[in-house]
């Protein structure tokens, strides 16, 4: 394996990564909402970024875009349906396509649901999935622009990946999906240890998201946590999938 995922803390909890091919030093980023905590990153590694890759629209996803793209010569990519609402906006993908970062390559799942132009980029011989805020550890993301039925049919994807495929999601948000969760499955003992071990690594989270180390990081988790874990992953139906999300936009 050579490619090496750097996670970066940005606004209040979000996750933006920086993925570097450590055989050739080319690099991406992938969700970024701020600049600075990631040429800090990059300059500390003295890398050559050659690539932003955006998950889907939303600002705590895309806002530095244009900034990272100008600073390093950049082009921009994301699903080709969101070429007029990505921020900085140069390439489109379709499900199916690739993506090479230095000798590392990803193809692309179209997972709308959360927005409708959702992707997540995976990299097969890396064991990486970058799954935005369709896939969280323990959760999924909200319905915004898409339906139950688009959700269920996320899942059923990622749900397919090999069983070791880290899952790097978009936010911390691990602890408080795996309270959801364990409010679904009372009895399922693989929820109540997984949130055991949450709680334990964000027990001395640091006051300021930004200040966070990799100990403090639940992220990344697995397909097979995920199998194990998830509700929504876990649901048997795309009717109690949206009675699940519905829970939880309440909960």
């Amino acid at each position: 394996m050579t490619l090496r995922v750097e996670r970066i803390p940005t606004w209040q909890d979000n996750y933006t990564y920086l993925l570097v091919c450590e055989t050739t030093g080319d690099a991406a980023v992938v969700d970024a909402p701020e600049l600075d905590p990631v040429v800090k990153r990059v300059e500390a590694l003295d890398v050559n970024v050659t690539q932003v890759l955006s998950t889907h629209h939303h600002p705590d996803h895309s806002a530095a875009n244009p900034l990272l793209a100008e600073k390093y010569g950049a082009s921009v990519l994301g699903h080709a349906s969101d070429h007029d609402r990505i921020p900085g906006f140069t390439n489109g993908l379709e499900e199916g396509d690739t993506v090479r970062v230095g000798n590392e390559q990803a193809h692309i799942l179209f997972i709308p649901a959360h927005t409708r132009g959702h992707i997540a980029y995976v990299f097969e011989d890396a064991k990486a999935v970058f799954s935005g805020d369709t896939l969280f550890a323990g959760g999924c993301g909200r319905l915004f622009e898409g339906t139950p039925a688009m959700m269920f049919e996320a899942m059923e994807k990622l749900g397919a990946l090999a069983g070791d495929m880290r899952v790097f999601c978009g936010h911390e948000y691990t602890e408080s999906n795996l309270v959801f969760a364990a409010h679904v499955e009372p009895d399922n003992a693989k929820i109540a240890s997984a949130l055991d071990n949450a709680r334990a690594i964000r027990a001395n989270a640091a006051a300021d998201w930004h200040d966070a180390t990799p100990a403090e990081m639940t992220v990344p988790s697995t397909i097979a946590d995920e199998h194990a874990t998830n509700p929504f992953m876990r649901a048997g139906s795309i009717e109690e999938l949206g009675r699940r999300r519905e829970m939880k936009d309440n909960f």
